[in-house]
């Protein structure tokens, strides 16, 4: 009991985007009942603020000043969607530290799992670029700490969010040391994730992605995962793994165009979560990225909370891909770029 740990803070609504912008403050509402739903069977972490130093193991200094400016001057625009209000550098450390904590718990042994429920999201971040509703990447800069404090080497960040984490790619492309593996819809923002972005130099290989068409639901989701992530998970065989966890590809996100439900989410933290415990011991953390219908947020939280404090993972089955289909397509382009390095990815 009380293995799971969550890290949630109501600091986190004073990051505050223009009325009407889809990043707003009121989408922790439906993530927060989710959580409080679950309370008494959830560990709760605090938050603290995270470091210079921390911060400027992915960004450049240039980019910390830069946001820190923004706020002083706030409000202010630092991309056309990507804003600073007077709290948002503070908010935006406490998102980086509240997921370091999160995954160094995780990390040490002191919680079996965790959900970091953070804001403003991180993986668009660029190391001298905020974009994407995005100031800091919270997941590469937890991604360093644990391997700079407490000596993880190998360290697998699993991007579903329905967009791509191009900073979170470009943090670690040329990295044999992190695998990057992101599921997203193509083409859409940011335009990265080609299935030929492979990484670099001594990356290459390190760096997998999946783009997916507009209208792929559980059955395209699940399939990639099996098909895809599961041997590449394996012959990677990461220490920790950290989901970039958004929950933009639910059906009825209006900043995009997939059909998962919550049931399907359930089912993708089953699928990671066996995985986890085969290879890591269970080392498992989730890091709020995107989402911004409330159904969407509640279903995903939930399905999320559930599959982890579930007796045991229930991986389901894996669905077919029969020749012309959408799920073969996408194995067999994988394939065409991974396979002989990953030979575990087949399409049949």
């Amino acid at each position: 009991m009380n293995r799971i740990a969550i890290v949630e803070d109501p600091r986190y609504a004073d990051h505050r985007p223009p009325a009407g912008h889809p990043e707003r403050p009121e989408r922790l509402e439906a993530v927060r009942r989710a959580i409080r739903e679950r309370e008494d069977r959830l560990r709760r972490l605090a938050p603290r603020p995270g470091s210079d130093e921390e911060i400027l193991r992915i960004h450049e200094r240039e980019h910390l000043a830069l946001v820190a400016e923004a706020a002083r001057r706030a409000p202010a625009r630092l991309d056309p969607d990507t804003f600073a209000s007077p709290e948002s550098l503070d908010v935006a450390r406490l998102a980086v530290g509240g997921t370091i904590e999160a995954a160094r718990a995780v990390a040490r042994g002191e919680a079996a799992s965790a959900l970091a429920a953070v804001r403003p999201p991180g993986h668009h971040a660029e190391a001298s670029r905020a974009m994407g509703f995005c100031l800091f990447n919270n997941v590469a800069i937890a991604a360093r700490a644990l391997q700079r404090e407490d000596g993880l080497e190998r360290l697998l960040i699993l991007d579903w969010d329905v967009h791509h984490g191009n900073g979170t790619q470009h943090s670690f492309e040329n990295d044999p040391s992190v695998l990057y593996l992101s599921t997203h819809q193509f083409p859409y923002y940011p335009g990265t994730g080609d299935f030929c972005e492979a990484g670099r130099g001594p990356g290459e290989g390190a760096t997998l992605n999946v783009p997916m068409p507009p209208g792929c639901g559980d059955d395209e989701y699940l399939g990639a995962f099996q098909r895809i992530v599961v041997p590449a998970v394996r012959a990677f065989r990461p220490e920790i793994i950290l989901v970039s966890c958004g929950f933009d590809a639910h059906r009825d996100d209006p900043l995009a165009a997939m059909e998962l439900s919550g049931a399907g989410y359930g089912a993708l933290t089953s699928i990671v979560r066996a995985l986890a415990e085969d290879l890591c011991g269970g080392r498992l953390v989730f890091v709020l990225e995107g989402g911004y219908a409330e159904r969407g947020l509640h279903e995903g939280t939930a399905a999320v909370l559930d599959a982890l404090l579930a007796p045991e993972a229930e991986t389901p089955p894996t669905p077919e891909a029969p020749a012309g289909s959408t799920l073969r397509g996408l194995v067999e382009r994988v394939c065409a770029v991974h396979g002989a390095r990953i030979p575990g990815i087949v399409a049949a």
